[in-house]
């Protein structure tokens, strides 16, 4: 079969590209080697199912039991992404697209064999787009084969609930699910082989998140590195540099590799990195022309929405003017959803010290801003606001904000940086009250010079 399109890999750019092109009246050819994953990574393993389990934990009560508590929350995630998967299988059930249902490996440059359970089918397209993900990272160390350990995926469907969890890592996804599992009621320790923690955020921020998950009862252990596994049978030992940790489970949250190895890209001339993703240019073009990369596999932020526009690039790139740029990408913001929810945007304040700018600085801790009711109304008044203005143009520069809402409130701040709005625009704000937007009338009312 020869196609328009060729994607393979049913993400967030891959299926709005067969979409949209589909709706072009384009030929689509859409390959997905597990029907579990129709949809992407995001709305079947990834930010919609862990999000919908980080909302269900801070719903439980001391009075729940945690292991009902839990068997519930994981069948209500079940039943919310097993809608989400057939929605996204019917959104491309369409004239122009055809669903393949296997593996594929390319046979030539634009071409690809794809073993299915009828057998092999051979598909050529004149665009291509590699849309495969990325996956867990595992640890090479004797004894983490066994059952009892778990990657980010797996773990969502452990029963039953551990009461001791030991997670591997102290990243971002990490902390999301030490400050899940702790708040459905597990016992968490964290073993992160660094010396410093969170050292990619500035040193008050990192210490406000640390501080929050040492007060909901999670322990962290810093330059901590594994060295084994053994189990029992009927629990987990963690042996490490640092002593000996004992769990009924064991979480690997060590990174994310691409989901490239069963691709045969060699066999279509297209670049690998040393880490095994794929090489692109600034339009998301791979060493072979007409054949581009688009989402986790590419190297790029591993975040749904920058699948998203990737595909606006990809789109522009070969049915639009060709002006879309990677390097167009301006104040992109993330939140990592412990609880509350740390997001961040622009600059921080190590990297607005070495912007070489006249730097302004507003900070207040979310307990001590009067104007913002709302933290103390849901019971939630850890963390902090830190904002960065340039004294000269008063425009924003960056944000990190540690509270509730935040994955909310940093949009509006990156909104604000990409339109070149002043401060003032943002503290003299007309807001719903009682609101998390209020804050901005207060903190920004605080701005000093950053020494």
């Amino acid at each position: 079969m020869d196609v328009d399109l060729l994607v393979i890999g049913w993400g967030k750019a891959g299926k709005t590209l067969a979409g949209r092109f589909a709706a072009a009246g384009k030929t689509v050819a859409l390959v997905e080697r597990s029907p579990e994953m129709y949809g992407g990574t995001c709305i079947n393993i990834g930010c919609v199912p862990t999000k919908d389990l980080v909302v269900s934990a801070e719903e439980r009560r001391d009075s729940d039991d945690p292991q009902e508590f839990f068997r519930t929350a994981v069948a209500g995630r079940d039943a919310l992404i097993g809608t989400l998967n057939a929605a996204n299988h019917q959104m491309l059930e369409k004239p122009g697209v055809t669903l393949v249902d296997g593996t594929a490996r390319f046979t030539g440059p634009r071409t690809v064999v794809v073993d299915t359970a009828e057998g092999q089918v051979e598909l050529t397209g004149e665009t291509v787009v590699i849309g495969t993900g990325a996956t867990s990272r595992r640890v090479d160390l004797p004894g983490f084969d066994s059952p009892r350990v778990f990657d980010s995926t797996t773990i969502q469907h452990i029963d039953p609930l551990p009461e001791r969890l030991v997670i591997v890592g102290g990243g971002f996804i990490g902390l999301e699910f030490a400050s899940m599992f702790t708040h459905f009621g597990s016992k968490v320790t964290i073993l992160d082989r660094g010396e410093e923690f969170l050292p990619r955020v500035d040193r008050d921020v990192a210490e406000a998140v640390r501080q929050t998950l040492l007060d909901m009862g999670v322990t962290i252990e810093q330059g901590v590195r594994p060295t084994s596994l053994d189990d029992d049978g009927t629990h987990a030992v963690v042996h490490t540099t640092k002593g000996d940790f004992a769990a009924d489970a064991v979480l690997v949250a060590a990174g994310r590799v691409p989901v490239t190895g069963e691709l045969g890209l060699e066999a279509a001339g297209i670049e690998v990195d040393e880490r095994g993703f794929v090489v692109v240019d600034d339009q998301l073009q791979t060493s072979v022309p007409g054949v581009y990369a688009v989402g986790d596999v590419n190297g790029g932020p591993q975040f749904t929405y920058i699948s998203l526009d990737d595909n606006r690039i990809v789109w522009d790139a070969v049915m639009g003017q060709g002006t879309r740029r990677r390097s167009d990408r301006v104040a992109v913001p993330n939140t990592t959803f412990i609880t509350p929810p740390l997001s961040m945007v622009g600059m921080d304040e190590t990297q607005a010290r070495k912007s070489g700018r006249n730097v302004l600085m507003a900070k207040k801790e979310v307990a001590k801003i009067a104007a913002m009711p709302r933290p103390k109304i849901v019971g939630e008044t850890h963390g902090l606001f830190k904002l960065f203005v340039d004294a000269d143009s008063q425009e924003i520069l960056g944000a990190t904000i540690f509270s509730i809402d935040s994955q909310e409130l940093v949009n509006m701040v990156a909104l604000a940086i990409r339109l070149g709005a002043k401060v003032s625009d943002l503290r003299d704000g007309i807001w719903t009250h009682p609101s998390s937007t209020e804050a901005f009338n207060e903190v920004l009312g605080t701005l000093e010079p950053l020494a």
